[in-house]
């Protein structure tokens, strides 16, 4: 949406903080939770253009999982075996920081289940590479079983898969109640300044008296600082973005529940389609957005027949324990893929007061509590990974 001249009210009241964070995702929040870490005294809008959690953050799957967009054997490729390894141990203390600050004592609520996930091959050639890419992660001392056609029958209830491999340490949870659970744990700290306005769009971002005026349809929110946690939506706020975050929609649908049948959570085609089972037991099953590559990019969230009676085919073509059951929902969200597959942390070239986090690539409850921590670190001048700094794409 955009905001129109009438509703640009230019309201004079004007509030006064040390931050403004826009973004209510999990990178917002989670740049909010370590700010106030670093120094609960800070003075922090968060502001959401509609409520929190509205976007990809409460839209994904719920995936925890290590790595990146790409199997570790690509990743090894393109970024050395060194970088790749720093990568990889990046999502690990992402989980293992989630769990420590979040998760811990709400694992039932939540719907956590630290049970690993698995990545499954349809033919030959892909149950190869991710042989190899097995091999390749034992000698990283990285946990991962390799699975055959019957271990997957058995443990997943699926058919038409040659084998797959195991990622032993990754996890799922419900991503909307685990960032309500961030939320609640920021405003329950001791010394809270954290302020969310919801509902509060952006309109534009002025300079004035050396400060950042944030203007919203309800208020004008003035900073000497103002961090960017809009993820697939960076480029509508700043040029700096459009050839560095792509908005790229991803499509799911959930069926009825149906009794227990599913050891964890899978990915499939080379990680672009992905399914799990819920401990409630409703099937979710999302992906296959490259059968409409032009169509999947842009800030359109309605969800298409032809993907999602893709998603319906593969359901009944693999997964037999869910044939009869009922589709109940059918929903999708803007994610943002950047222009090397990793996020990306650091202030505005042009800026230094505009500090970002984005670009997860459809791996941001695996990333985005890290990288949010990651940014606070380059905010307070510590060193941040290359890999993750935005100064790798000047």
């Amino acid at each position: 949406m955009s905001v129109s001249f009438w509703q640009d009210s230019g309201s004079s009241n004007r509030i006064q903080k040390d931050i403004v964070i826009i973004g209510g995702g999990l990178a917002g929040l989670s740049t909010a939770y370590w700010l106030q870490q670093e120094d609960p005294t800070l003075e922090i809008a968060l502001v959401e253009k509609y409520e929190i959690g509205d976007g990809a953050s409460g839209r994904n799957a719920g995936f925890i999982t290590c790595g990146s967009v790409e199997h570790f054997n690509r990743l090894v490729e393109k970024h050395g075996r060194e970088e790749a390894a720093l990568i990889w141990g990046f999502s690990e203390t992402n989980l293992n920081l989630l769990k420590e600050h979040i998760i811990k004592g709400s694992e039932d609520e939540l719907l956590f289940e630290h049970n690993g996930s698995f990545s499954l091959a349809s033919t030959d050639t892909e149950f190869k590479e991710l042989t190899e890419a097995s091999n390749l992660m034992k000698s990283f001392d990285i946990n991962v079983e390799k699975v055959d056609e019957e271990d997957i029958k058995k443990r997943l209830g699926a058919e038409g898969f040659v084998g797959g491999i195991k990622y032993i340490d990754d996890a799922t949870v419900n991503p909307l109640k685990m960032l309500r659970m961030m939320r609640t744990k920021i405003e329950q700290h001791e010394k809270n300044h954290i302020e969310f306005f919801e509902n509060h769009e952006v309109s534009r971002i002025e300079t004035e008296n050396g400060n950042k005026v944030v203007h919203t349809k309800k208020n004008r929110i003035e900073a000497p600082i103002v961090v960017y946690a809009t993820n697939g939506y960076s480029p509508l706020l700043d040029d700096f973005f459009k050839d560095k975050i792509f908005p790229t929609r991803g499509q799911i649908l959930m069926t009825e529940k149906v009794p227990p049948f599913m050891e964890a959570a899978c990915y499939a085609n080379f990680v672009l389609d992905y399914f799990r089972q819920l401990p409630t037991g409703e099937l979710l099953i999302g992906g296959f957005r490259q059968l409409q590559k032009d169509v999947e990019t842009g800030y359109s969230d309605q969800t298409t027949e032809t993907i999602q009676k893709a998603l319906e085919e593969f359901l009944q073509t693999h997964i037999p324990p869910v044939r009869p059951a009922s589709i109940t929902h059918r929903w999708s969200g803007i994610m943002g893929f950047s222009v090397d597959g990793q996020p990306m942390v650091g202030a505005l070239p042009t800026d230094p007061q505009l500090y970002f986090v984005g670009g997860f690539t459809a791996h941001g409850v695996g990333l985005a509590f890290n990288a949010g921590k990651t940014l606070v670190d380059a905010m307070f001048d510590r060193p941040v990974p290359a890999w993750i700094s935005a100064k790798r794409l000047a």
